[in-house]
């Protein structure tokens, strides 16, 4: 039986299987939406990975990822834009719903923040012309503070939103529960995503108390203080009804466990908390 509006993102299964057993694996349990990072595409092959997509009738609900725009010289910031279009290229030949990006930290080196957040607001202006002409749209996703330094310099519904606002269409944002429940304008923000229809995606786990890794120690959905029903709901009022996709890092619990148990668990979780 189809679980309908639940997507794994494979990063939760990374260490089990490879994209084509993970893509089997979920077929098994029901789940016909995934969400693939660019590296387990490679290890298999575009083309393969693009069959599997097809054959299945997968929906892809976002490649990961693009971004890593700033950078302290121009060569390796024009190295970016042509790694991001290649990102692009690929979401299409998936027919992903967007391509994710993480906009990238501070360069080595630095320590103005500011000046990061402008190589991310030109990079994504750089890369927009070739996304609006493959029809695929960009979806930034703000990352907790905690990451502002080495991963992406964009932390905020707000700041992402400011960034779409001022490059117009062809661009929205992803929500990643993990990174924005602390917001306290974390519902006001989600209506204006859904004002400016931005919202492209909508990923799912939980925040862990206390969390041991920083990275690699998200929780599944229910084990810990997120309120994912009430961010969900301001999600559906802002006009979103696509897939709640799970993202899940977790190097010492779900990476362990059998993949068959970690997407059973994810079915139970999606059912009892969406």
């Amino acid at each position: 039986m189809t679980v309908e509006g639940l997507s794994i993102n494979l990063a939760t299964v990374r260490k089990q299987w490879n994209m084509a057993e993970a893509a089997e694996a979920c077929l098994r349990h029901g789940i016909t939406a995934i969400a693939p990072w660019r590296d387990q595409v490679e290890a298999i092959g575009l083309k393969e990975a693009a069959r599997i997509v097809a054959d299945n009738g997968f929906q892809v609900t976002g490649l990961c990822r693009g971004g890593m725009f700033p950078a302290g010289d121009p060569e390796a910031r024009a190295a970016a834009i042509d790694d991001n279009k290649r990102a692009i290229d690929e979401a299409c030949a998936l027919n992903a719903d967007c391509l994710v990006l993480v906009v990238g930290g501070l360069p080595a080196g630095s320590k103005d923040i500011g000046a990061a957040r402008n190589m991310v607001a030109d990079g994504i202006a750089a890369i927009l012309p070739h996304a609006r002409a493959c029809n695929m749209p960009l979806a930034i996703e703000p990352l907790h503070p905690m990451y502002a330094a080495d991963r992406a310099s964009v932390n905020t519904l707000s700041q992402a939103l400011d960034i779409c606002d001022a490059l117009g269409d062809g661009i929205g944002v992803a929500i990643d529960v993990y990174h924005v429940w602390w917001d306290p304008q974390l519902h006001e923000q989600i209506a204006r995503a859904g004002a400016g229809n931005r919202i492209l995606a909508h990923h799912i786990c939980d925040w862990l108390v206390p969390t041991h890794d920083l990275l690699l120690d998200r929780g599944m959905m229910g084990d810990g203080v997120i309120d994912l029903g009430a961010i969900r709901a301001s999600i559906e009022r802002a006009g979103y009804h696509g897939a709640q996709e799970v993202e899940i890092f977790s190097a010492e619990n779900w990476w362990k466990r059998s993949g068959d148990e970690v997407l059973a668990t994810c079915v139970e979780r999606y059912r009892a908390h969406h």
